[in-house]
């Protein structure tokens, strides 16, 4: 068994407010607020409007705020509005950007 915990917050879950997890979190709720966690990944009908920190964020839903991590992976059915800062950045086509990005060490 393995020792990973994941939190999930599913579709037809909305949350005013800041969500903060140690380790992974997963979303496809509606999130108003700001996400921090070790790992974040959001699904296709997710909405984040707040800024995201993490180590590794994958976005495959709609963000609105800025993404501070040393991994962003922004799959094809993303859609970005901010600031990028990370140390790696991979884009798949079809991603809906309106973004500035950063690299830092």
């Amino acid at each position: 068994m393995s020792d990973e915990k994941n939190s999930i917050l599913l579709a037809d879950v909305s949350v005013n407010g800041d969500i903060i997890e140690k380790e992974k979190v997963i979303l496809d709720a509606k999130i108003t607020g700001d996400v921090t966690a070790e790992e974040i990944e959001t699904h296709q009908s997710s909405e984040i409007k707040g800024n995201i920190n993490g180590k590794v964020v994958t976005i495959n839903g709609k963000v609105i705020g800025n993404i501070h991590s040393d991994r962003i992976n922004i799959k094809s059915d993303a859609d970005v509005d901010g600031v990028l800062n990370q140390k790696t950045l991979s884009i798949q086509e079809g991603a809906k950007l309106k973004i500035k990005t950063e690299t830092h060490k």
